[in-house]
């Protein structure tokens, strides 16, 4: 290892990417994943499909780790934490402890693509009887069961008939400190609504939102199929909270369209939780001496111009480290942070050479 190399912190779709790019065009790369395993977090918590083709994801994931695993370029680091950084642009080094004890890296520049955690809807309340209810999920609980084709519900095994969405649960709650839109939710959710359907053709499938939020071409490839051709209700409204009546689930709340107060009955309540910093993320930029905005991710300093530069000259975050954002978000950023840090390294290079 040495000063020609870049560390990439994280192995998620993020941090492969950025490793791969990095071989592409050339470059050394160590890359240190905490977790046993490359994937991240598509393959930690078994995504189903991605959005919004619904293409089916752990093969994708799969083709992204063996083009890194199988370059003879890449030195790849499982079970492994970054816990200290010394030294400058050019002559970094890490000490990484792992499962044989603390060892050193030198390297030239890093990425940081430590990715996101998801909002723990029962943290700030109850509302919503996350903790309480067997029937209440979130977007990834469900995505699991949609991975294995058996949607069920919890409490009985039973297939649902009636299953809705609430939207922007830990997004857009100025009370909770999380104001900004996790921009993925919608289109997950409504990815997911057209899967159930498919599965369920005989079930009923709500989608209680404050705004719909698609952007780019998600607003064809699923918003207006979920409603045209799957039969999906979208229903613009406030839920309240969530309550059990009998063996179901009464879903109180306001139309806001209406005006007018609703209740609904529900097999099964899926909570569309947003993006938040992940724990590896706060670490990181605590460990790495790196900016973070008031929301806890790494802080991108270049404007809209440079969005992968950090506080810290030689070191580039991307993906969700530095926000919310989805797949084609992720990997477009980490291949910007990846000819940032290979430039970083062949600058540096050419200065001491000259």
């Amino acid at each position: 290892m040495s000063s020609q190399t870049v560390a990439v912190i994280g192995g998620g779709p993020g941090g492969l990417r950025a490793a791969h790019a990095i071989t592409e065009i050339g470059g050394q790369v160590v890359l240190i994943e905490q977790r046993e395993f490359l994937g991240g977090t598509p393959i930690a918590e078994n995504y189903a499909g991605l959005t919004p083709s619904g293409e089916p994801a752990e093969p994708q994931i799969r083709a992204m780790i063996e083009a890194v695993t199988a370059h003879p370029a890449a030195d790849v680091r499982l079970s492994s934490q970054v816990t200290a950084l010394a030294g400058e642009p050019g002559a970094f080094t890490l000490t990484v402890a792992g499962a044989d004890g603390d060892q050193t890296i030198e390297c030239g520049s890093i990425v940081i693509a430590t990715g996101f955690g998801h909002f723990d809807p029962g943290r700030e309340t109850q509302m919503y009887g996350y903790y309480e209810y067997p029937d209440v999920i979130t977007l990834p609980d469900l995505e699991a069961m949609l991975k294995t084709h058996t949607v069920v519900r919890p409490s009985n095994g039973e297939p649902p008939e009636r299953i809705c969405f609430i939207q922007c649960v830990g997004s857009r709650d100025r009370h909770i400190g999380n104001e900004y839109c996790s921009k993925v939710c919608c289109g997950v959710a409504s990815k997911e609504a057209i899967e159930i359907r498919q599965l369920l053709p005989g079930s009923k499938v709500y989608i209680f939102y404050i705004d719909m939020r698609m952007y780019g071409y998600w607003e064809n490839e699923i918003y207006w199929p979920a409603q045209e051709k799957h039969r999906v209700q979208y229903v613009k409204g406030m839920i309240t909270e969530v309550l059990a009546k009998g063996d179901r689930l009464l879903v109180r709340g306001e139309d806001t369209t209406m005006g007018r107060p609703m209740e609904l009955l529900m097999d099964l309540v899926v909570l569309s939780v947003g993006m938040e910093p992940s724990a590896g993320t706060r670490q990181m930029a605590g460990v790495l001496g790196v900016a973070q905005n008031r929301f806890g991710f790494i802080d991108a300093v270049g404007g809209p111009l440079d969005t992968v530069s950090t506080s810290r000259k030689g070191i580039f975050a991307c993906g969700a480290a530095l926000g919310p954002a989805d797949l084609e978000d992720t990997v477009s950023s980490a291949a910007a942070a990846a000819m940032k840090a290979f430039g970083c390294v062949r600058a540096n290079a050419t200065a001491t050479a000259g």
